[in-house]
């Protein structure tokens, strides 16, 4: 076969496949809902099989997947709908967790479900592993949506798959992540999806209930709502006609909250409080969507007109919030300047970008930073059709709020990856049809840009091995590689997972029933896994008991015991090298922990003698308050 003849049957086997390939591509666009189900369909039977061996051994590996699971098994068993204490932390009072039963629904729906058929333990695996890709359907569907509003053809293709490049985000909706970030973060997206329909209407009620559904979630993404919220606005003072998408908007909104608020809202959330669905924020939605509908009922008929209107009512919103709830102006979570100092300051995701490792503020920034250039060439690309102008400039303003809030928070992360997918989306699309279609330039340009989009997709495996190699080329080796540093960092991270283990933590139910005090950190995990009960988990309204793990733990010995008194503690555990452990270490050399790891144990803590054939990662002790050696416990 020569060179020529093979090319005409490559040409001839083009023509006849290109007819079908255009058939394909024109049924996925007119399905591309079933096409959306379909994909998710095949992540889902994907993370469930290569996520096994998590699930089999129920490593919920977060504190608030611990604390949501115990909370929804604590429901099944009785516990009242708006009741969401947690008796079992620093019982007999328990903890004020700030939640609602939202998410607790679906998960609850599947252990009910799965229990027929598999049992208990197995159902509520399955639950748990099940329900947080749940809302990745609806994440899907709704980037999607969107990309279909900035480009034409099959790009909402890569905007549907475009979160698997996202690691971060993608992290909230994988199996045992029963969390509520996962939620939270595709109705915002949703939210956004409603703010671009071009079926305005619909659209506005869209946008409303996804905002109300996830402030009643939780606040977390309050800002990226108020900031939609707002463009709803700006686009109504600019094109009098959007005014059908900000009346049903408002209505949805402030009736959606007021809904959410009745239905979900817990014993303690009926109180004025700044970090949940309150009447708080019951009053400042409720403010704000009525100066919305009003501001479409009032006859403006001039842009400035306007926009004069709405800076009423926004400054009008504003002051009513200001002088009724100055508070939360401070900040939501209320926390003294010493639990700041102790507790706040050391959470990594409470800290901005830049004071993150390189290892991951790299690849976390890759997206956004690209979405940001992409969407200054989407909104030229659109500047002479307003409609497709209005979104692009919608999905650039929305990029950038959420690039902005990672320098105040790394929590910021997974919101700011997903808001930049529709953008990366588009520009990859583009340099595929400059590819396919183009002349020699802009082939070579759709190449260029092909793989720089490529690159931003593949910055999480990508960036590891480019770091190292960089490293070899000049010669220096990577900071944190020295060897101790390498078996501290790898000790610490074993004693991360070692500790919160199902096989090592449910040997501690041959024990009755008990207080153990522990880190933190540790507390919510003891719950999920036995019997037990503990201080404190990482929960802002408790904040007098993770005061008190802090001062027991920095302090002197003889001021342990008062506070583990105080608390009902019959054990002390202590996992060496566990992350919070090091902590205290590092701030209180002489405090109990440090001293604790030194193997300078006070007498009245005896070691408590599991029967297990495994080696414990973990030491537990039994507290004598008999014994002499501490002050008199407070009574």
């Amino acid at each position: 076969m020569t060179l020529e003849s093979g090319k005409k049957m490559l040409a001839t086997l083009r023509a006849r496949i290109a007819p079908a390939v255009a058939d394909l591509a024109d049924w996925v666009r007119d399905n591309w809902k079933w096409t959306t189900f379909a994909l998710w369909v095949g992540l889902v039977v994907y993370f469930l099989k290569i996520r096994w061996p998590s699930i089999e051994w129920f490593a919920l590996g977060d504190t608030d997947d611990n604390i949501r699971y115990v909370q929804v098994k604590d429901w099944l068993a009785g516990q009242g709908w708006f009741d969401l204490r947690q008796y079992r932390l620093d019982p007999p009072g328990g903890a004020n967790i700030h939640w609602s039963r939202i998410v607790d629904l679906p998960i609850a729906g599947l252990m009910l479900f799965f229990r027929p058929f598999v049992g208990t333990g197995m159902a509520d695996r399955l639950a748990c592993a099940i329900a947080p890709l749940l809302p990745l359907l609806l994440l899907m569907l709704s980037l999607g949506f969107i990309a279909r509003r900035l480009a034409p053809g099959n790009a909402w293709i890569i905007a549907a798959l475009a979160p698997l490049a996202a690691q971060m985000g993608l992290g909230m909706f994988m199996p045992l992540r029963i969390d509520h970030h996962g939620w939270q973060l595709a109705l915002t997206v949703t939210m956004i999806a409603g703010l671009l329909d071009p079926q305005r209407r619909r659209g506005g009620v869209i946008a409303g209930v996804a905002s109300a559904l996830s402030i009643a979630i939780g606040m977390e993404m309050i800002v990226y709502l108020a900031a939609a919220g707002a463009l709803i606005a700006l686009r109504w003072v600019f094109d009098e006609g959007a005014a059908e998408r900000m009346r049903p908007y408002a209505l949805s909104l402030g009736s959606g909250s007021a809904f959410c608020f009745l239905v979900f809202a817990s014993y303690a959330n009926r109180q004025p409080m700044c970090d949940a669905l309150s009447p708080i924020w019951v009053g400042i939605l409720g403010m704000a969507a009525g100066g919305m509908l009003l501001l479409t009922l009032l006859p403006l008929r001039s842009w400035p007109a306007r926009l004069g209107a709405g800076v009423v009512v926004g400054g009008a919103v504003a002051l009513f919030a200001w002088l009724n709830w100055p508070q939360c102006l401070t900040g939501a979570y209320q926390l003294s300047p010493e639990l700041e100092k102790l507790w706040l300051a050391n959470i990594r995701e409470a800290k901005p970008i830049t004071a993150q490792a390189r290892n991951v503020a790299v690849p976390l920034l890759a997206l956004p930073l690209i979405a940001i250039a992409a969407s200054a060439f989407g909104c030229w690309s659109a500047r002479r059709d307003r409609e497709r102008l209005w979104a692009w400039a919608a999905i650039s303003i929305m990029t950038l709020v959420a690039f902005g809030l990672l320098f105040w928070q790394l929590r910021a992360g997974p919101a700011a990856q997903l808001l930049a997918i529709p953008a990366v989306a588009w520009a990859a699309y583009v340099a595929l049809m400059a590819i396919r279609e183009g002349k020699r330039f802009a082939r070579a340009a759709g190449i260029a840009a092909a793989v720089l989009v490529a690159a931003v997709l593949l910055a999480y495996p990508l960036y590891p091995r480019a770091n190292m190699l960089i490293a070899d080329i000049m010669e220096e080796k990577v900071a944190g590689t020295r060897p101790m540093v390498k078996l501290r960092r790898e000790a610490i991270r074993k004693a991360n997972g070692r500790c919160r283990t199902l096989p090592a933590l449910e040997v501690l139910d041959q024990l009755p029933p008990a207080v153990i005090f522990t880190m933190v950190d540790l507390g919510p995990r003891l719950l999920a896994t036995t019997h037990h009960s503990a201080l404190a988990g990482p929960y802002h309204r408790n904040a007098a008991a993770i005061l008190d793990i802090h001062h027991a733990f920095d302090g002197s010995p003889d001021a342990f015991r008062p506070i583990a008194q105080r608390h009902n503690a019959a054990y002390l555990l202590i996992c060496p090298h566990f992350p919070e452990g090091t902590v205290y270490q590092a701030r209180s050399p002489n405090g109990l922990y440090a001293q604790l790891m030194r193997g300078k144990v006070p007498s009245w803590l005896s070691p408590v003698h599991l029967r297990t054939g495994l080696t414990l990662p973990y030491t537990l002790y039994r507290i004598d308050y008999s014994a002499p050696g501490g002050e008199k416990a407070a009574q």
